[in-house]
């Protein structure tokens, strides 16, 4: 796709300071521009490189001040970064404005899908399937029964959505998630063996959720797991059966939380936290990377550690955790004096 300094600049509602015609067809960083390509500049640690940049755009903000003479024309405004972000969602927007129904791919004749859809090749869908308007579904992706996707939703190649599942509007699920397995739901019996305790609840996904790659969110044992609106999830975590995450929370990739736990509103949650089951997590909680949390958390605490305490009596039991050995030496050498004095 080709786009003028001029087009940008109308996107942007940005000022032009150089070239209007000059066309680009890709993006990079300063540091990295080359002929053709879309840049900006925000950080005032990159400033340098705009007198080198072979770009042949460059989004500045409107303060910016050339010390010498560029070779790039600028788009000026009043966010840089805020443009430039603009900008790509504006990109895939265009770039992801697929539409039509490929083959071959199989959908119920019980199915009901709507306006401007995307139907990629060897996608299955399933009976009593609801689809709204505009929604991507690219290839080889599995919708199972009574599934239900609301307007706007984009689901990448190689999804996997289990029936009853229910999906709002504006989502996005990105490639190998999979929505509604199995719980983890097992009973031992009198001869030492697991029956399978049977799942029969399903997923809630509200609007505006994003999930990545590879994360999956099983299905209730009764009734539903749900993620609520604004929820942004990383690649690779899992969230078992009857877990409910509040509105706008962000759980970084590898984050692993058990069955029935509730996690609050508007928390961040670093990567590769372990959550046991049947917790209730307050809201406004921002949990550092690699905490293994394992009671309840009231609202507004910051956490560290396996298992985690507050984060600022972490850092400071963390100066002893690094002396210890020094501690200890310390120690023995004052037994000795004192043994040596009785």
């Amino acid at each position: 796709m080709k786009f003028t300094a001029q087009q940008i600049a109308g996107i942007l509602d940005g000022d032009i300071e150089g070239n209007p015609d000059v066309e680009v067809t890709k993006l990079s960083k300063i540091e990295e521009g080359t002929e053709g390509s879309l840049t900006f500049l925000a950080n005032p640690k990159y400033q340098a490189y705009i007198y080198s940049t072979k770009a042949s755009i460059t989004i500045v903000n409107k303060t910016f001040v050339a010390e010498s003479g560029l070779g790039t024309t600028l788009i000026r405004v009043e966010d840089a970064y805020k443009s430039f972000s603009k900008l790509l969602e504006y990109y895939n927007m265009v770039k992801l404005n697929k539409v039509g129904i490929e083959n071959p791919s199989f959908i119920s004749g019980t199915a009901n899908y709507g306006a401007n859809v995307y139907i990629g090749a060897f996608t299955y869908i399933g009976e009593n399937v609801k689809i709204g308007d505009n929604v991507k579904i690219y290839p080889n992706t599995y919708i199972g029964d009574n599934v239900v996707i609301g307007n706007d939703t984009i689901i990448f190649a190689g999804t996997k959505i289990y029936s009853e599942t229910v999906i709002g509007t504006n989502c996005v699920l990105n490639s190998g998630v999979i929505l509604g397995a199995d719980g983890f739901g097992f009973m031992p019996n009198e001869k030492g063996e697991y029956n399978k305790v049977p799942q029969t609840g399903n997923v809630i996904i509200e609007d505006f959720v994003d999930i990545g790659a590879a994360t999956t969110i099983d299905r209730a044992t009764l009734g539903s797991t749900i993620i609520r609106r604004g929820v942004k999830l990383d690649n690779q975590i899992q969230i078992a059966h009857n877990v409910e995450i509040g509105k706008n929370t962000v759980i970084a990739a590898q984050t692993g939380i058990a069955g029935s736990t509730k996690i609050g509103e508007n928390c961040i949650i670093g990567g590769q936290v372990g959550f046991a089951g049947h917790l209730i997590i307050g809201n406004n909680v921002k949990i550092q990377a690699q905490s293994g949390i394992g009671k309840n958390i009231k609202d507004n605490e910051v956490l560290q550690g396996s298992p985690s305490f507050n984060y600022s009596d972490w850092n400071k039991s963390y100066v002893h955790f690094k002396n210890l050995p020094k501690i200890v030496k310390n120690i023995i050498e004052l037994e000795k004096k004192v043994d040596g004095n009785n």
